[in-house]
């Protein structure tokens, strides 16, 4: 694809300073781009690099100076980035309709303008909205439903009842509606506790690789509006997830807990059950969330500090060797200063 910075700029409604018909053709980092390249800049790091890129031009941020280079004036570049990959790299599945070796049980509905690859399994009483994709190996269970424009990733797995919404994306290896991990008298007796509940996936959630949500035990299980969620990432039955909230790798979260909107956490966090996580909450890598955060709040740690809080803990904790020898010196005076007096 071709465009000029003109139209670049016009697209995403910034302003170009430089020579507007310059061409571009691709777009990359700004250490591998070349004359013809666009690339971007978003990190005051990478600032300095402005005069060893070979790009010839560059998105970049309000009120950046750059002498003899070609730039894309916007709000914001990662933005703005987004914006372009999607324009310049299209989206291809290769495959269009529905694939005569799949298998869709009788029963089942799937709208004719959805793509179905070979060897998906699309179970009774399942529902498949117009323009879904379902790759190979994809099984969704009975009484499913996939919204329009979802994409489900090689090997995903839906098991029954689940609600999938529009424009979903999930990656492979997810499973969505795997049985919640309960158990009476559990270490003992571990008597199952049959999960008759289910999940729920609202419109434009994205969610990585090898992630699992467990269906409720009852009622459902509930990932809102916007969620983006990493790989590799659990959870457990009846856990609600508020819209436009963003959870990194490896964060497991336990049953029935309650995170409000726009809360973000760092990877592998860990958090308890039977909590509440308010609106707008910020969460460090690493913690360990063991009861309720108030909205608004910052928080890191294990178990969970006010994050400053955290950071004077760690302070200390990197200087705990020299404060034990300075103690042990000072222990060793008073005990002499004792037998002396």
């Amino acid at each position: 694809m071709k465009m000029t910075l003109a139209e670049i700029a016009l697209f995403l409604g910034g302003a170009v300073i430089g020579a507007d018909d310059t061409i571009v053709n691709n777009i990359r980092s700004i250490e591998e781009a070349n004359e013809g390249d666009l690339t971007f800049i978003a990190n005051k790091k990478y600032f300095k690099k402005l005069k060893l890129t070979k790009a010839s031009a560059i998105l970049a941020p309000q009120q950046t100076v750059a002498e003899g280079r070609n730039l894309v004036i916007v709000d914001d570049p990662y933005v703005a980035l987004g914006k372009l990959l999607t324009l310049f790299y299209p989206l291809e599945h290769g495959h269009s309709g529905v694939s005569p070796d799949a298998y869709i049980e009788e029963g089942a509905i799937v709208s004719p303008e959805a793509t179905i690859f070979p060897r998906a399994f699309i179970s009774k009483g399942a529902k498949i909205g117009k323009r879904a994709v379902i790759y190979p190996g994809v099984f969704v269970g009975r009484d499913s439903f996939i919204g329009e424009n979802s994409i489900l990733y090689a090997n995903v797995t839906i098991y029954n009842s689940s609600i999938i919404g529009k424009r979903v994306i999930l990656h492979s290896g997810v499973v969505v509606g795997a049985d919640g991990f309960g158990f009476a008298s559990p270490g003992r007796d571990n008597t199952k506790i049959p999960q008759v509940g289910f999940v729920q996936i609202d419109d434009d959630v994205e969610i990585g690789a090898n992630t699992t949500i467990d269906r409720a035990a009852l009622g459902r299980t509930w990932i809102q509006r916007n969620v983006k969620i990493d790989n590799l990432v659990q959870i457990a039955h009846n856990v609600v997830i508020g819209e436009n909230s963003a959870i990194a790798a490896q964060v497991g979260i336990s049953g029935s807990t309650k995170l409000g909107r726009s809360v973000m956490v760092g990877g592998q966090t860990g958090m308890v059950g039977h909590i509440n996580i308010g609106d707008n909450v910020m969460i460090a890598a690493a913690s360990s969330i063991h009861k309720n955060i108030k909205s608004g709040q910052i928080v890191g740690g294990s178990p969970q500090l006010p994050h400053k809080q955290w950071l004077k803990v760690l302070a200390c904790w990197v200087k705990l060797p020299e404060m034990r020898a300075t103690l042990e010196e000072l222990v060793k005076k008073v005990e002499y200063l004792q037998s002396k007096k």
